[in-house]
């Protein structure tokens, strides 16, 4: 959520940046929540008169009783009366002002950073650098769907048998190598300085709110109406939220933290050969890096974690290359987001493995998550997330660009982890 102080004091870098995301009710939307703090001002220097005078008369009301002057006191106190009703007037019209403002504020996206080029969709997206080599294939190359089927490693009919499309079941040598992948990607996060958290994979409401899911993605989470609950997109949300209304000690910043869990969602809309096998699931892995850090040090520390991700993808032998996403293919919390992809080589096209954003204060705004700044003044952190790395879409490519007559041959970092070195 963006401060009311950065809407008003850099109002013409706010309607730039948001050109830049396509956001056609910008100027509208940032004038209505500039309105509506002037309304707010208003309502509470009268609220606060108005209480100010109350309690003066209070105060005199005591001294002309003690005095015996009942009649003065009670003259008084009629005022009194008039007062509170107008005190709670106030109130209630400046929390329903409030009330608009915040309402009005979630609607608003992040400010993209200045790095960010304008565009409107994937196709307007920078190319910043490639890595590794595209292996070439023999003729007769199966895309990842057929080589699941043909070393019966995960079974899409048992996920839909059970739950429903996009639910696979992992089993055999796919189930070891799930688990081979977790195990290999936290390792590398805490060899990189990142502590492991395991949360909860359910949300309350105030979570979904404080990292910016909910409102913009509500139709995209699945939802327990009855306790009010959400499953994670992502497990951003837990790990982020650990700090929701929280001051931290500069002495234990930056906040590094690494999680694995199941993430949830709908994809409602989601259909075609761009979704087809592991490319678009309900229910997938993911190991997740969160920083919270001082602003001053936030850029050079999503540097820090889209490096990391590309060391996984090297040692992993995945050709690669890292895109800065422009402002219509954002995120709506995001500031800076660079993607990560691989190369798919039966697909012919490259896969989405990672998103590694800085969010600057958006999130830690909603959240109220703080620290005191040197003279004790307190202020926004920046908070930082990626995906380091989501398991699907690598296990495809990893299918697909190691396929030979004899099997799928592993990359070697992945041997011991799994107890196998190929598939078949």
């Amino acid at each position: 959520m963006l401060q009311i102080s950065v809407l008003k004091e850099q109002t013409a870098r706010v309607l730039a940046g948001l050109a830049k995301r396509n956001f056609k009710t910008a100027e509208a939307d940032v004038q209505a929540v500039l309105d509506l703090d002037q309304r707010r001002r208003a309502l509470q220097t009268q609220h606060d008169a108005a209480q100010a005078e109350a309690n003066e008369l209070a105060r005199q009301i005591g001294g002309l009783m003690k005095s015996g002057d009942k009649a003065g006191a009670e003259a008084l106190k009629i005022r009194t009366a008039e007062l509170k009703t107008q005190i709670k007037a106030h109130a209630d019209e400046l929390a329903d002002t409030e009330r608009q403002q915040t309402q009005l504020l979630y609607k608003i996206p992040n400010v993209p950073h200045e790095s960010v080029p304008a565009g409107r969709s994937a196709e307007d997206n920078e190319v910043v650098r490639e890595g590794g080599t595209k292996p070439t294939l023999a003729a007769g190359a199966l895309p990842h769907w057929e080589l699941i089927k043909k070393y019966d490693i995960i079974d899409f009919e048992l996920g839909i048998k059970i739950t429903g499309a996009g639910f696979p079941v992992y089993k055999g040598q796919g189930a070891r190598l799930q688990r081979a992948l977790v195990n290999f990607f936290l390792d590398q996060a805490r060899d990189a300085g990142y502590t492991e958290v395991q949360p909860p994979i359910l949300v309350n409401e105030a979570s979904g709110y404080g990292t910016g899911q909910l409102p913009d993605k509500e139709g995209q989470m699945y939802h327990d109406a009855q306790d009010n609950l959400y499953l994670i997109p992502t497990s951003e949300v837990p790990i982020t939220n650990l700090y929701r209304d929280e001051i931290i000690p500069v002495d234990k910043l930056p906040v590094r933290n690494t999680g694995y869990t199941p993430c949830f969602r709908r994809e409602a809309g989601s259909w075609g050969a761009d979704v087809r096998g592991l490319n678009r699931l309900h229910q997938f892995d993911k190991v997740e890096i969160v920083q919270i850090t001082q602003p001053e040090h936030s850029y050079a520390a999503h540097e820090t974690m889209v490096a990391h991700v590309e060391k996984l993808l090297q040692l992993l032998e995945l050709p690669y290359r890292v895109l800065r996403l422009c402002g219509g293919d954002m995120g709506f919390t995001s500031a800076l987001t660079y993607d990560l992809e691989v190369w798919s080589a039966a697909q012919g096209r490259w896969l989405e493995v990672s998103s590694v954003s800085n969010f600057e204060a958006f999130q830690a705004n909603r959240l109220k998550c703080r620290y005191k700044a040197e003279g004790g003044k307190t202020q926004l952190l920046h908070t930082l997330n990626g995906s380091a790395l989501a398991l699907p879409r690598i296990v495809a490519a990893l299918l697909e660009n190691n396929q030979t007559p004899e099997g799928v041959r592993l990359p070697e970092v992945l041997h011991s982890y799994c107890g196998f070195d190929i598939i078949g």
